[in-house]
């Protein structure tokens, strides 16, 4: 039995979602805000248990005297569609937006991590960028497979600008990469451009090709940190893992290898990737590897090639649609390494440090988890 509080929220609930479809069929600049109220309030009203806060756990003083340099936050694998075919995607955009913008301070900046659309459409694209533009932070755009190939990045350069940049920032090399290219499967078999994307937007169809940085991009990215002093710290952001997790599902990018070699001679990288709606944590060498939660779904855990390091989440709960969901923020420090903050809706947040991936493991291990995941 519930209790009475959680009734009475339930009944607010149903009022307030048939407000929210009328909202967010007219969202534009001025009706932002209260639609993101309403998601906010229908989030809570949906989960059973009181919604967390984005107040996550301070641990920085507890591991070492050093104070991170600056912190910068994420929102990732929205996969929007248009706002007339899924409101639930719509709402935990939102839902991150507004927590971005409740913090205090402010980070540096927002980086999105890729799959702001979910079949590339125009539509779905410029919702994406309307949403996107409420944020306060200056925003850091990744491109990712379901922005790319229904029309091959012409509607993302016309919004967002060229996939691959670098910016530094506060003493930290940091590099945007395009690592979701594929070999052409589409030409011989005469596909159209939506058969193209559907193709590219199934987990497992193996019709498709693997991820890749390609050529082009490893090229780019040599010249780029040809101007970078080996010393300096490195942060890439990857839309795929920059490492071959699992095949099968396309959580690979065929050509890590290379790039990895190229990385290898900097003091210190970090890798902070999307795509596979998963926390994860992996290390080879001097590279760090985070990943990224979606707002949109959790994907369960491969089958094998799961990191070591990784701590697993909790497998999610089927009957509470945000659950293995959320965004995070990032504390990076001096040295170039980060404490990678994940802010998970339905759960208590959870701190993965730069101390534990220093010590392979040894120190500062995060929770396991109570369920194990699938």
């Amino acid at each position: 039995m519930w209790p009475l509080k959680w009734k009475k929220r339930e009944q607010e609930y149903r009022r307030e979602r048939a407000d929210f479809f009328q909202a967010v069929g007219r969202l534009d600049r001025r009706s932002f805000m209260k639609i993101a109220g309403t998601a906010g309030a229908l989030a809570a009203a949906q989960s059973i248990l009181p919604p967390h806060s984005f107040q996550l756990v301070d641990v920085v003083e507890a591991q070492t005297a050093e104070k991170p340099l600056f912190r910068f936050a994420y929102i990732s694998d929205t996969h929007l569609y248009e706002r007339t075919l899924n409101e639930r995607f719509v709402k935990a955009t939102l839902r991150a937006v507004q927590d971005i913008n409740a913090l205090d301070p402010q980070p540096d900046f927002v980086l999105f991590g890729g799959d702001l659309a979910q079949l590339g459409q125009p539509a779905e694209l410029e919702l994406g960028k309307e949403i996107l533009r409420e944020v306060k932070a200056p925003i850091k755009m990744m491109v990712g497979e379901h922005d790319w190939f229904l029309d091959m990045g012409e509607r993302w350069r016309e919004h967002f600008g060229q996939p691959q940049y670098s910016f530094d920032h506060k003493g930290i090399h940091f590099i945007t990469l395009m690592s979701v290219n594929e070999k052409d499967f589409w030409t011989e078999r005469k596909m159209t451009p939506m058969e193209r994307m559907l193709t590219v937007a199934g987990l497992d169809n193996s019709l498709q090709s693997r991820f890749e940085v390609g050529d082009e991009g490893r090229a780019w990215l040599r010249r780029d940190l040809a101007k970078v002093p080996r010393t300096t710290p490195v942060v890439i952001f990857s839309h795929s893992p920059l490492y071959k997790y699992y095949e099968p599902w396309n959580f690979w990018t065929a050509d890590a290898d290379q790039v990895q070699a190229m990385l290898f001679p900097f003091r210190s990288v970090t890798v902070i990737h999307g795509h596979t709606h998963q926390m994860l944590t992996h290390r080879i060498r001097n590279i760090h590897f985070h990943g990224m939660l979606s707002t949109a779904w959790p994907w369960p855990y491969a089958p094998e090639g799961l990191p070591k390091l990784t701590v697993q989440m909790d497998r999610a709960d089927p009957f509470d649609e945000a659950d293995g969901t959320g965004d995070g923020t990032i504390d990076v420090y001096r040295g170039g390494y980060v404490d990678k903050n994940h802010n998970l809706w339905s759960r208590n947040p959870l701190t993965v440090s730069r101390a534990y991936l220093e010590s392979w493991g040894r120190t500062n291990v995060p929770p396991a988890p109570e369920f194990k995941s699938y």
